[in-house]
C-alpha cells in the first residue's frame, strides 16, 4: 500500500437522518400563522350597541365594518381616539397584543339588515362631511373550512403517516414497500474500509489467492494479454474464527473498486419472492458500478442443498432465492465484471450447483494456523498493547496448539484486562499466561465452596493425569496442573504441550487414551471409588476409542475399513453397515478402552509413591509446573524435542520450515470428530 493511501483518512459517512429542518419550518409556520389570528381575534373587546353609539356620536370611529355571515360589527378607532388616555388604557389593559391598526371593539349584533338601519339613523344626526359609512365582508371560520376540507386532510395525513411508519425501518412492515431492495453495504471511496492485508497474519496461502483478484482487477492486462480471465467467484471455507470475513475486509481496503457486503440471512423474509428480489437487486447495482466486489457472508443460510429436508409439494423460498443466485453468478449475460466472494463453515451443506467451477472457481481453504501462523498473528495483536520485555511471541504461540485467530485476539485482550485489573504499567508474561488460563479452562473461582474431600479427590485425581502424561512415551508434556475451580463445572485443570503434528500412529492414540483414563484410575488406586470428575475424560476417550476403530481401520477385527462419509450429509437416517457390525464395533471400543484403563492402572501402581507426592504438593500449591513435576518425581525418562524446543531452534542460522498438512491431514481431526459424536 502506498504512503499516499496510508496518510489519507476515509471519513466513513454518516447514516442518513431524517429531514428535521423542513419540519420544524413547517412546524413554526403554522404556529406563527395561528398565534397571528389567535392574536387578532383576542386583541378585539366586545361592547354593547349604547357604548359603539357614543363613541361615534363623538366622532372617535373611522372604520366600521360590518361581517355578514359571523354577526358582529368590527369598529376601528382613529388616530386622535386612541391618543384618548381613556381609550389607550381600556385597550392596553385588556389584552397584552394591542394592535393599533385594529379593529379595536366589535360589537355582536342580532341582525344585519336591522344594524344597518340603525347605523343609517346614526349617520343622519351627524353634518355630512363627518359620516364615514360601512364596509361589509364576509369571513371564512375555522369550524366551516373544517367542516368542508379539513376532515379529507386529516385523512390524507394519517395514510401518510402510516405508509411512512410502514416503509420505515421500525414499522410493523419492516420496510414492506420496499422489501425486494438489497440490504448490501457499499464501500467505496468515500466509505472506505480502512483494514489491509498488513492486518491479516498467519494466511499466507490465503492471502496470496485473493491479492491475486485485487491484482486482477487493478491491473487486468497483466492476465488478459495471455488469455486468461476473471475469477468470477472465490469461496472462503474454514473453521469458525480463522479470519475469513478479516480476509474480506482486506479485499475491500485493497482493492479500490465498490465492495458491496452483506450476509446470507439478509436474503431471508417472510415474504414470498423477496430472496429472489433482492438477488437480483443486489446484481443490478453491482453491474451498474462494475468492476467491483460482492461478498456475501454466511452463504450457507441460502446456499443449502436443494431438495433436502423439503416436504412434498411445499414451496422453499431459500431453493427460490439460491435458484436466482446460480443465475445471476453463471447465466445468460453474466459476463459483467462482477466478482462474489462468500465465507462459509460448513462448505458440506452447500449445492453443488454453487461449488462448480464458472461459480465460484476457487475454494480457499482458511484452516486454524500453525504454530509460524500463531506467531505472526500474536505479533499483530500484541502492536497496540503496552507489553513488558519479557513477553515473547514464540512462546505464546507455541502455548496455544490449535487456537484461531480470533481466539488468540481474545487472548491478548483478556491480558491486557488483567493486567489492568492489577494495576500494572505494562502487560506482562504472567498476564498472559493467566489468559491463556482463562480461555481454555474458564474463569478462575477461587472463593467457591468446595469440602475438604472433595479437595482431594480433585488433587489425586490431577494428579493421576500428570503421571500417567509424565510416564507414557507418546503422551503430551505436561505445562501446568491446577487444582483451583474454574469454568461452570471444572474443579480442577490440567495443560498439556501438544507437537505440531497430523499424522497419529496407533501408540500414540492409545497413549493420549490412557493419560485421559489416569484420574480415573487413580481415583479408584487410592480411594477404591471412582467419581462423577471423569466425565470430559470419558466422553473424549470414547470419541478416540470409536475413531480408531471405525474410522481410521486401527482395529484387526473390523479391518482397513472406515466407516466415515466426507461427503455425507445431516439427513442420512441409516448407518453404512449392519446390525452385526455396529454390535463387533462397540465391543471392539469396549475392549480397547478396557486396555488402556488397564495399561493406565499398572503405571499408577508402579508409581503410586510418585502420584502420593504431587497430590500433596497439590493440596498445598494448588497450583504447580513443569519445574515443580522436575524436583518431586524426576526427569522425564524420554528424551524428546518439543515443538517450541524444535520452532526457536536454529539450523546454519534460519528456523527450520514446518511441514504443511496435505488435505487428508486435514480433514483427520473432523473425521473424528464427526463419527464420534454421531456414533455416541
Amino acid at each position: 500500500m502506498s504512503d499516499k493511501n496510508k496518510s489519507k483518512k476515509y471519513i466513513p459517512k454518516p447514516p442518513q437522518k431524517p429531514n428535521f429542518q423542513l419540519w420544524l419550518i413547517i412546524t413554526a409556520v403554522v404556529v406563527l400563522i395561528g398565534v397571528t389570528w389567535f392574536n387578532q381575534r383576542t386583541s378585539v373587546i366586545d361592547i354593547t350597541q349604547k357604548r359603539f353609539e357614543d363613541i361615534y356620536l363623538a366622532n372617535d370611529v373611522s372604520k366600521v365594518v360590518v361581517v355578514y355571515n359571523q354577526n358582529f360589527v368590527e369598529v376601528t378607532l382613529n388616530e386622535e381616539a386612541l391618543k384618548n388616555q381613556r381609550y389607550k388604557d381600556e385597550l392596553e389593559s385588556s389584552n397584552p397584543f394591542f394592535n393599533p391598526g385594529g379593529p379595536h371593539y366589535q360589537v355582536r349584533i342580532a341582525s344585519v339588515d336591522k344594524f344597518i338601519e340603525y347605523f343609517n339613523s346614526l349617520e343622519d344626526r351627524r353634518p355630512k362631511e363627518q359620516r364615514i359609512g360601512y364596509t361589509a365582508r364576509t369571513e371564512e371560520s375555522w369550524g366551516n373550512w373544517f367542516g368542508s376540507f379539513g376532515f379529507l386532510i386529516l385523512l390524507f395525513l394519517f395514510f401518510w403517516l402510516m405508509m411512512r411508519r410502514m416503509a420505515g425501518p421500525s414499522g410493523p412492515g419492516g420496510q414492506i414497500f420496499n422489501v425486494g431492495k438489497s440490504k448490501a453495504q457499499l464501500f467505496d471511496a468515500e466509505n472506505k474500509v480502512k483494514i489491509t492485508f498488513d492486518n491479516v497474519a498467519g494466511l499466507d496461502e490465503a492471502k496470496e489467492e485473493v491479492q491475486e483478484i485485487v491484482e486482477f482487477l487493478k491491473n487486468p492486462s497483466k492476465f488478459t494479454k495471455l488469455g486468461g480471465k476473471i475469477p468470477k467467484g472465490a469461496l472462503l471455507v474454514g473453521p469458525p474464527g480463522t479470519g475469513k470475513t478479516l480476509l474480506a475486509k482486506a479485499v475491500a481496503g485493497e482493492a479500490g473498486v465498490p465492495f458491496f457486503t452483506l450476509s446470507g440471512s439478509d436474503f431471508v423474509e417472510m415474504f414470498v419472492g423477496v430472496g429472489a428480489a433482492r438477488v437480483r437487486d443486489l446484481f443490478k447495482q453491482a453491474k451498474e458500478k462494475a468492476p467491483c466486489i460482492i461478498f456475501i457472508d454466511e452463504i450457507d443460510a441460502i446456499g443449502r442443498s436443494r431438495g433436502k429436508g423439503q416436504m412434498p409439494g411445499s414451496n422453499d423460498e431459500r431453493e427460490n432465492t439460491l435458484n436466482s443466485l446460480l443465475v445471476e453468478m453463471d447465466g445468460f449475460g453474466t459476463d459483467s465484471g462482477v466478482i462474489v466472494l462468500a465465507a462459509t463453515n460448513r462448505p458440506d451443506v452447500l449445492d453443488s450447483a454453487l461449488l462448480r467451477a464458472g461459480r465460484f472457481d476457487r475454494q480457499i481453504s482458511v484452516d486454524k494456523p500453525d504454530i509460524l501462523g500463531r506467531e505472526a498473528i500474536f505479533k499483530v495483536h500484541l502492536e497496540p498493547i503496552k507489553s513488558a520485555s519479557d513477553v515473547d511471541a514464540k512462546k505464546l504461540a507455541a502455548q496455544t496448539p490449535g487456537f484461531a485467530g480470533a481466539e488468540i485476539a481474545n487472548v491478548c485482550n483478556e491480558a491486557a484486562l488483567i493486567a489492568a485489573r492489577k494495576n500494572k504499567t505494562a502487560v506482562d508474561m504472567q498476564d498472559f499466561q493467566d489468559a491463556v488460563d482463562r480461555v481454555i479452562g474458564g474463569l478462575e473461582k477461587k472463593n467457591k465452596i468446595i469440602s475438604p474431600e472433595e479437595k482431594t479427590i480433585v488433587a489425586y485425581h490431577e494428579a493421576g493425569h500428570a503421571v500417567a502424561g509424565w510416564f507414557l512415551e507418546h503422551a503430551d508434556p505436561l505445562v501446568k496442573v491446577s487444582i483451583v475451580p474454574r469454568g461452570l463445572a471444572a474443579l480442577g485443570y490440567a495443560q498439556y504441550l501438544p507437537k505440531e503434528q497430523f499424522l497419529y500412529q496407533t501408540e500414540q492414540l492409545i497413549d493420549g487414551m490412557c493419560m485421559a483414563l489416569g484420574g480415573r484410575a487413580a481415583e479408584e488406586i487410592i480411594f477404591n471409588k471412582i467419581s462423577t470428575g471423569a466425565l470430559s475424560d470419558l466422553e473424549r476417550v470414547t470419541k478416540m476409542a470409536y475413531s480408531i476403530v471405525s474410522v481410521y481401520g486401527m482395529n484387526e477385527k473390523i479391518g482397513n475399513v472406515s466407516f466415515y462419509d466426507s461427503k455425507s450429509n445431516d439427513y442420512r437416517m441409516t448407518k453404512p453397515y449392519s446390525e452385526a457390525t455396529a454390535e463387533t464395533i462397540d465391543h471392539e471400543v469396549r475392549k480397547l478402552i478396557q486396555f488402556a484403563y488397564d495399561k493406565t492402572k499398572k503405571l499408577l501402581l508402579e508409581k503410586k509413591e510418585q502420584l502420593e507426592i504431587l497430590a500433596k504438593e497439590l493440596l498445598e500449591k494448588e497450583i504447580i509446573f513443569q519445574s515443580d513435576l522436575e524436583k518431586l518425581i524426576g526427569k522425564r525418562p524420554f528424551e524428546k524435542e518439543t515443538t517450541y524446543e524444535a520452532f526457536t531452534k536454529k539450523v546454519d542460522g534460519k528456523k527450520p520450515p514446518l511441514e504443511k498438512k496435505t488435505d487428508e491431514e486435514k480433514d483427520l481431526p473432523e473425521v473424528a470428530e464427526k463419527l464420534s459424536e454421531d456414533k455416541s
